[in-house]
């Protein structure tokens, strides 16, 4: 009998059918993927199936018996158990209370027992070998812990039936590594468990079945993944064969450097930076969780004050103050990790999303701003990203997360900045937009563009970088030459963090 059955499902929103009669069979015991492009429809099928939407049409039986959710709670109740793409988490609560939520008390009146919770959050803290005191508020983690607090949740309700959406999206690949342990226990022990990802060696590495959604509807419906190639599944999702191309080694640019850093400190830790990016260049930023890399990046906007050593911009020395300064003053931009928090207005349009960065430019003397002449600086950088909407007057909040990556993207790219710090810039974006983006930026660095990259993919730091900083502890570790050798590039990166330089 199968664990989780989705029959003939459609759903439709205003302006599109994000699915179309879609069917997914779950075995108990077995890790089955869930495929598709950025708004094929992942997302909504995982949220149909929790009942935070009703279906237009169809079913979802578990083992064996239909079942209709009203809401997270149900169906939580019911057995099932979630990780959403997007952190649901009350970040003015603590670590502990957030992985507990729902059993605080036993009622709304009941007193809460916190050294019990301190001592059961712990325990799923320890399983994910994530050091972090439960009492801790999750506004204090990063966005990677905030990740695996939210994980911690999902696996603290021990549930028959555990759906992943993108979990290991803000992870590192040694914290990967360790909730691929769990998983696989978890499957042994039974566990019917869904995993979406974009890291297509993260599904050939853990999943035994696959379904594929393309435009809303089955490209495969839960196969087999015995025997299948990675062409196999590119193909099924985009309906050809995948764009492979080695990229090569860029020569170093020989222009001044646009933005340094001499033994910066900042109060927010940092000590000792030293840190040179030259015009066209792409400098990559690598680190585990807790290095210091995105506070990094908020320190040089002026969202950190400045303790020591010197930050120069264009050979003069600068203090921002401000994210406004380090845009309009200095030509700096910031693609964050966070779009929901920091990255976007959730509420407002693509159009204004996107076009934000280039307001005052478009706006004049007068002050007059058309949204035609907006749409004519956005538009061609939102075609380039392919990005998915009915419109440009869709309200974010209505995309899928990939499609607002691409928006939180673009609206920098739109501004022509003359450094992008783009802080992991394809996290929840499909195969095909993140070879685009890795084209725009090396097209952008070709244009004259200095690009700070924070990313924990290692692949796409090789592939992308030219050189790439190993950063620990809020300091830099060493600084290497990349070849594109994938091999000697990673053990040369994790020899720095280990504290050894690789031979």
């Amino acid at each position: 009998m199968s664990a989780l059955e989705v029959k003939g499902v459609s759903k439709s929103f205003p302006g599109v059918k994000a699915l179309n009669g879609v069917s997914m069979t779950m075995q108990a015991g077995s890790i089955h993927a869930l495929l598709g492009e950025n708004g094929a429809g992942k997302s909504t099928l995982i949220k149909i199936v929790t009942g935070i939407y009703q279906p237009d049409a169809g079913e979802v039986r578990m083992n064996g018996s239909p079942v209709r959710f009203a809401n997270l709670r149900q169906s939580a109740a019911g057995g099932l158990g979630v990780v959403h793409q997007e952190r649901n988490l009350v970040t003015r609560f603590s670590v502990g209370e957030n992985i507990l939520l729902d059993r605080l008390g036993k009622s709304a009146l009941s007193r809460v027992d916190y050294p019990a919770i301190w001592r059961e959050a712990d325990k799923w803290l320890k399983l994910l070998e994530l050091d972090v005191d439960p009492q801790t508020p999750v506004t204090r983690l990063s966005v990677a812990q905030m990740q695996l607090v939210e994980i911690g949740k999902a696996l603290s309700q021990q549930s028959r039936v555990l759906l992943m959406d993108e979990p290991t999206a803000s992870l590192t690949p040694n914290e990967t590594q360790v909730l691929f342990r769990i998983l696989r226990k978890l499957r042994d022990d039974g566990v019917a468990i869904g995993f979406v990802s974009h890291k297509l060696e993260e599904v050939f590495a853990i999943c035994d079945r696959v379904t594929v959604l393309r435009d809303g509807q089955n490209a495969c419906d839960s196969a087999d993944m015995k025997g299948m190639v990675r062409g196999d599944v590119v193909q099924m999702m985009i309906g050809r064969a995948e764009r492979i191309t080695a990229r090569a080694p860029r020569p170093m640019p020989s222009a001044p450097p646009l933005l340094e850093l001499k033994a910066y400190a900042s109060n927010l830790g940092h000590r000792d930076i030293d840190l040179t990016i030259r015009p066209g260049e792409i400098l990559g930023l690598y680190g585990l969780v807790g290095a210091g890399r995105s506070e990094l990046a908020k320190a040089i906007l002026g969202l950190a004050r400045q303790t020591g050593g010197e930050v120069r911009v264009a050979g003069r020395p600068v203090q921002i103050t401000s994210v406004a300064e380090a845009l309009h003053t200095h030509g700096i931009g910031y693609v964050s990790e966070d779009r929901k928090a920091e990255g976007l207005i959730l509420m407002h349009s693509v159009l204004n999303n996107s076009g934000i960065t280039i307001w005052t430019r478009l706006a004049g003397k007068l002050g007059f701003l058309r949204d035609r002449r907006v749409e004519a600086e956005v538009s061609p950088v939102l075609q380039r990203l392919e990005l998915k909407t009915p419109s440009l007057q869709q309200t974010i909040d209505n995309l899928s997360g990939g499609n607002q990556q691409k928006v939180s993207c673009a609206k920098w790219i739109a501004a022509g900045v003359k450094l992008l710090i783009i802080d992991e810039p394809t996290v929840g974006i499909d195969i095909k937009t993140k070879a685009y983006m890795h084209d725009l930026i090396h097209e952008l660095a070709a244009g004259g563009t200095a690009v700070l990259l924070i990313t924990s993919d290692m692949p796409e730091m090789i592939d992308v970088a030219d050189r790439i900083a190993v950063m620990d502890g809020y300091r830099i570790h060493g600084l290497v030459e990349n070849d594109r050798n994938y091999d000697r590039m990673s053990k040369a990166i994790m020899g720095f963090i280990h504290g050894r330089e690789a031979a």
